[in-house]
């Protein structure tokens, strides 16, 4: 007994050295003492939960670099089911997918780099962000970031709140209203959460105009990959509640505690595929290249696990 209890100090003084070499590496402040105490605690919290997960054959867990795991909350309150969302452009027909149909991308040059929403739940903007660029590279050839931070600061009117929470269908009627999307000149250029109010852009320097937006027929795992295949890379909804999908690296992630109406995180789906025999969608993130598979995850089809064909939305630009 004394052996195992000397084995767990031993852990947690080395948990507390990787947080202070984590608060070095990212330059990380605190504003009190109490709050440096508390996000060390969550940060050890995971630590542990990590190493139980890898012992009980989970892939491998987060590495300690990446923010999102370490210290915050990592959701942003998106859409349940059903939906008020209700799309103003007539889907067309889906017509099933042939067995050519390719199992990457369409286009593998439609999709930016992996950012990181940090502490800002603003997930919804970089789906909605996500989608857009695709749609804007299929149309143009050419790939343009566009700006999270002008949805969050500009679109608290259509129902959406910045950093806590909002819909990319509220989004698109944001982006249609008002001509477009300003472009992102940093990539990875950080968001901030600001208030309702601070709402600045250049009207002339907008792009990407909206005509309106497709809801993928739910639950429909043909739909959803024939979107992907004609129209590029689709915004989803997902349960990534449970702490599984925090600790994703590798392989397949299949959860059965994932629910499928009840959606806390917007992704985007950039294609699909097959590994070792399970069907899966290829998901972009936006919390960081140190999360998942490089800022991927590979998400089965299997039961619509963690609803991935459940609210998925692309627009048409005009």
């Amino acid at each position: 007994m004394q052996e195992f209890v000397g084995r767990i100090r031993e852990t947690d003084r080395v948990h507390h050295r990787l947080f202070h070499h984590y608060k070095e590496k990212f330059r990380k402040t605190y504003s009190t003492e109490k709050e440096m105490e508390h996000r060390k605690r969550t940060f050890i919290h995971n630590m542990r939960y990590g190493a139980i997960w890898e012992r009980k054959g989970g892939t491998r867990g987060a590495e300690v670099g990446s923010v999102t795991l370490c210290e915050k909350e990592l959701f942003c309150k998106v859409a349940t089911f059903p939906w008020k969302n209700v799309g103003d452009v007539k889907p067309p027909k889906l017509s099933h997918c042939k067995p050519s149909c390719p199992v990457t991308p369409p286009s593998p040059g439609a999709v930016t780099p992996v950012k990181d929403q940090a502490v800002c739940g603003s997930c919804w903007s970089f789906a909605t962000t996500g989608a857009m660029e695709g749609a804007l590279f299929l149309k143009t050839g050419v790939l343009t970031p566009l700006s999270q931070q002008v949805l969050i600061d500009c679109s608290w009117g259509f129902g959406n709140h910045a950093c806590d929470g909002g819909e990319e269908w509220q989004a698109y009627e944001w982006i249609k209203k008002h001509g477009g999307l300003w472009v992102c000149h940093s990539v990875l250029a950080p968001v901030f959460p600001l208030q309702n109010g601070y709402c600045h852009y250049n009207q002339s320097e907008l792009i990407a105009k909206v005509a309106g937006y497709i809801n993928v027929d739910s639950g429909n795992i043909t739909a959803l990959k024939a979107a992907l295949y004609k129209h590029g890379p689709v915004a989803v909804n997902i349960d990534a509640s449970p702490k599984t999908f925090a600790f994703y690296a590798n392989g397949v992630y299949y959860e059965p505690a994932c629910g499928d109406t009840e959606l806390d995180h917007a992704v985007l789906a950039v294609g699909y595929g097959v590994l070792q025999g399970e069907s899966y969608w290829l998901i972009k993130n936006s919390w960081s290249t140190y999360w998942g598979n490089d800022g991927y995850i590979l998400m089965s089809m299997r039961d619509n696990n963690c609803g991935v064909t459940t609210a998925a939305t692309y627009p048409v630009l005009a």
